[in-house]
């Protein structure tokens, strides 16, 4: 890109839609971020919006009536941006350049992909392998492209990091041809938070991405682990589906045919709120905590002998990785074993830089905590024009 371009970044979850507004003038600079629009509540209504313009919190919690899906809320975070006075760079809806959508799972397409009609088709059939945000994610697209006719909508797939993981870890072993004429195989997500992860963590260590490996640890309502050897997916925990793997807070982890909303922490405890359960004494809540470190205690050990001990930091990141700092205590503790080591002053201190050591000095590897963040990254990729590099090539493997 040279010229101005305004581009949002959007993310469609079960029950909020967010948008993120940025400027990109110079392709080789990191794009400004202008504005950040969430509604939240879609499945509880009254709805309610958050909105920040730049640094300036504008509104938190305020209600909105008639808002319950995920169409009608993009439609309302749209007027709210064209109908802000100081945000200047929006003057009308044709003002916006470029969409940018997190679509959770894109097959086998191994970049970002302009949405045409194929594209959307293809995303149609993936949809049963990750409920709670392809068909959100569509719902929005096909909202974008009704109400900004002349704006590029590009798809960002969290598989697409993965796509890197061999075929030996890669593989399920059941019948060769019933696997490849369904699409049969682990996948991986949150390859978009990875993605910010690993280029991040990179440059906080003064290393290129390629030369880095890291053990990364995406910890939300959603959670899994990612194996990065030479800024590669190596492995990751979840599979065919975000099903499998951790458990996060309603999803059980490592059992396909459980539901998506009826298990995790929450049917242990009766909350999805992990700061609750991490603070609680309560007996359910203890075990739920347990289980939970027991599970990621797992991945970390059998990713540290997959890249033969040679790991440049432990990362913690997403809303429970960032906030959790007893998680981390009781995670990174029983990995001493392994050279990783906290310390107590810096793990409690408040996570303030987009990456920051709460590790020990002196320890045999970095324990780092990274302020991921996938609005960012797509609009990063998408300023810089990536998404156009090899979308021709990618179209036959979606």
């Amino acid at each position: 890109m040279t010229k101005r371009n305004i581009i949002l970044a959007i993310n469609a979850g079960s029950s909020s839609v967010k948008v993120s507004v940025y400027r990109s003038e110079d392709a080789s600079k990191p794009p400004i971020r202008l504005a950040e629009a969430q509604i939240s509540g879609l499945t509880a209504p009254p709805a309610t919006l958050d909105y920040k313009r730049a640094s300036q919190t504008v509104c938190k919690d305020q209600k909105i009536e008639g808002v319950d899906s995920q169409e009608s809320a993009f439609e309302a975070i749209l007027d709210h941006l064209t109908s802000d006075h100081d945000l200047r760079d929006i003057s009308d809806r044709d003002s916006i350049t470029h969409a940018c959508h997190r679509v959770v799972h894109g097959g086998d397409a191994p970049t970002a992909h302009v949405i045409d009609p194929a594209t959307y088709h293809r995303l149609e059939e993936l949809m049963d392998l990750a409920p709670l945000h392809n068909a959100g994610a569509l719902s929005i697209v096909k909202e974008c492209q009704k109400a900004l006719p002349k704006t590029t909508n590009i798809a960002y797939f969290d598989s697409s990091f993965h796509q890197t993981i061999p075929d030996a870890t890669r593989t399920y072993l059941i019948d060769p041809k019933i696997a490849q004429r369904n699409g049969l195989r682990k996948y991986g997500f949150h390859g978009i938070s990875y993605a910010f992860i690993t280029r991040t963590v990179a440059e906080y260590l003064n290393k290129d991405p390629e030369d880095t490996t890291i053990i990364a640890l995406h910890l939300g309502s959603g959670a899994s682990a990612c194996a990065i050897k030479n800024g590669k997916s190596l492995d990751t925990s979840m599979g065919l589906t975000p099903l499998e793997g951790l458990p996060g807070a309603t999803r059980s982890g490592s059992a396909e045919d459980i539901l998506n909303k009826k298990s995790g922490w929450k049917a242990l405890t009766g909350t999805t709120d992990f700061g609750h359960i991490a603070g609680s004494a309560a007996p359910e809540c203890q075990l739920a905590f347990a289980i939970v470190v027991d599970r990621i205690l797992g991945f970390i050990g059998s990713y540290y002998v997959k890249l033969d001990g040679r790991v440049d930091a432990l990362v913690f990141a997403g809303g429970i990785g960032e906030k959790g700092a007893s998680l981390r205590a009781a995670i990174v503790n029983k990995c001493r074993c392994l050279g990783f080591e906290l310390d107590e002053e810096r793990n409690a201190a408040p996570i303030e830089h987009v990456v920051q050591d709460v590790g020990r000095e002196g320890a045999r590897h970095r324990t780092l905590v990274c302020r991921t963040d996938e609005q960012f990254e797509m609009a990063r990729s998408c300023a810089g024009g990536e998404h156009m590099a090899r979308v021709r090539e990618s179209a036959a493997k979606l």
